[in-house]
């Protein structure tokens, strides 16, 4: 029906899941949020409990318009494919109120079908267990938009992010840390390039020969500290592979002569002048 709503988080463009699906799709991450909108509209329009049947995930991609989302979303696990059919898990935590409606409504709609057979002191207790039941269910709904979030500390006091974190928000500030950091950041002493750093260098076109140097990640990090810029994890990779390609073409000094050297004098005589 037009005009209803689901349900999405207000952080979800920050998502570990979605962080991954924005990296394997090669994609905006807001990007990614508006194809989860209109995958999860389409499974609370066409679905009561979670399966789509007849859809496949070439089919759901054709729809929102995204080649490769389902199988984005299904390596996350927010999509499952069943055979000839669609599956999402957990679908009552993604979908809005109105498949729930919809399921209600059919469970009443099976209710006054038997109510002609039932005395009418037995209609009554039907219906009183059945608002008991709504009521039940409402009250046991958490509120989630006042509940208050303690932040997670990153840090263990030396500005080195906490790797069992996983990089979380703190204070709407993500702290400087390598694979897995999510947002931009300042670059650190301790930042290194992810292990297969030398094949997404590949990707982008950039081919390194043998892998990066102390010296030469030293020199990097040196340098963009002192600049004090703040780019995502892989936009410092990036950069990285860039600096090291173009370190690297550079043809070595040649050593100059000085000017004002004296050379020492020749003593022995050409042929020819000897008396």
């Amino acid at each position: 029906m037009a005009g209803d709503w689901i349900k999405m988080r207000a952080d979800l463009h920050t998502h570990p899941k979605v962080v991954r699906m924005a990296s394997a799709l090669k994609a905006d991450r807001l990007r990614i949020v508006g194809g989860l909108h209109s995958a999860w509209c389409l499974f609370d329009v066409h679905s009561v409990d979670g399966l789509l049947d007849g859809y496949s995930a070439d089919t759901l991609d054709d729809l929102i318009g995204f080649p490769g989302f389902s199988q984005a979303m299904i390596a996350v696990g927010w999509l499952e494919e069943n055979g000839e059919s669609l599956v999402m898990p957990r679908f009552e935590a993604h979908n809005g109120q109105s498949a729930k409606r919809r399921a209600q409504d059919a469970d009443r709609k099976r209710s006054k079908r038997n109510v002609h057979k039932m005395s009418a002191s037995e209609a009554d207790k039907n219906g009183t267990r059945e608002e008991k039941r709504r009521e039940d269910i409402k009250d046991q709904t958490p509120h989630i938009g006042g509940d208050q979030k303690q932040p997670v500390d990153n840090f263990s006091g030396d500005n080195d992010p906490d790797p069992e974190a996983n990089n979380n928000v703190l204070n709407d500030y993500v702290p400087p840390g390598g694979s897995g950091a999510i947002g931009k950041f300042t670059i650190h002493d301790n930042w290194n390039p992810d292990p297969d750093f030398m094949r997404r260098a590949a990707l982008w076109g950039i081919s390194l020969k043998m892998d990066v140097t102390p010296f030469e990640l030293a020199d990097f990090i040196t340098y963009w500290k002192a600049e004090g810029k703040a780019f995502h994890h892989d936009q410092w990779q990036q950069k990285l592979a860039r600096s090291v390609q173009m370190s690297r073409a550079r043809p070595p000094a040649q050593q100059r002569r000085d000017v004002n050297a004296i050379s020492e004098p020749d003593s022995d005589i050409p042929e020819g002048f000897r008396g």
